[in-house]
C-alpha cells in the first residue's frame, strides 16, 4: 500500500468550482492548496464547462493527484440548475478520467459528516473545522474553495475503503456502472 498520496477535492458549480488538493502521508494530511475557478464572467453555459475542464486538466497536470473526491449533486426542487451542477460535475470527472485519475463521489451529507459529525452543518462550520484539522491561517473569503477542500478531507477519512458512494477508474469502469446512462 502506498504511504503518500496527493487527493484533489472538488466542489463543482457553474458559477463557482471550488477545489483542494492535500497531500497523505501516513495517517497525516496536509493542505498542499485550496482555490475557486470563478466563472460568473462568462455567460455562455458550454464556456463554462469548457473552462471547467481545463481548469481541471491543469489541476491534474499541475499537482498529480492519486484521485480525485468530487461532490456529488444534490437532488432540488429547480431542474434547472441540477441539470447545469450535474453537467458542472461531468466535465470535471471527464478531465480526470481522460487523465486516467481513479474519481470517488460524495453526497454533501456525507462530506459534511465526516468532517464536523453532522451531516447538517453549515458551509461556515465545515470551513473551521478544516482550518483547525490543516491549520491554515485564514479561511477563505469564497467557501468553495474549503467546500472543494472538504471533499478531498472526506475521502481522506474514508481511507482505502471503497466506501464512497460511487467510484470510477476509467471510461469503461464508469460505463459498465453506469449502463442506464447509454443512449440506446
Amino acid at each position: 500500500m502506498k504511504t503518500e498520496r496527493i487527493i484533489l477535492g472538488i466542489d463543482p458549480g457553474t458559477t463557482i468550482m471550488g477545489y483542494g488538493l492535500i497531500l497523505q502521508k501516513g495517517n497525516q494530511m496536509e493542505l498542499v492548496v485550496m482555490g475557486v475557478l470563478n466563472l460568473s464572467k462568462y455567460a455562455n453555459q458550454a464556456l463554462k464547462l469548457k473552462k471547467i475542464f481545463e481548469r481541471t486538466l491543469e489541476l491534474i497536470k499541475e499537482y498529480k493527484p492519486d484521485e480525485l473526491a468530487i461532490e456529488a449533486p444534490f437532488y432540488g426542487k429547480n431542474v434547472q440548475s441540477m441539470l447545469k451542477l450535474g453537467r458542472a460535475q461531468g466535465v470535471a470527472m471527464a478531465a480526470g478520467l481522460y487523465l486516467d485519475i481513479p474519481i470517488f463521489e460524495y453526497s454533501p451529507k456525507k462530506i459534511k459528516q465526516s468532517i464536523t459529525g453532522n451531516g447538517n452543518a453549515s458551509k461556515e462550520q465545515v470551513a473551521a473545522m478544516l482550518q483547525r484539522l490543516l491549520q491554515f491561517k485564514e479561511i477563505p473569503k469564497n467557501l468553495d474553495a474549503t467546500d472543494g477542500l472538504a471533499a478531498a478531507v472526506c475521502h481522506f477519512f474514508q481511507g482505502n475503503k471503497t466506501v464512497s458512494e460511487s467510484s470510477y477508474s476509467g471510461w469503461s469502469a464508469f460505463v459498465s456502472q453506469n449502463p442506464d446512462r447509454l443512449k440506446k
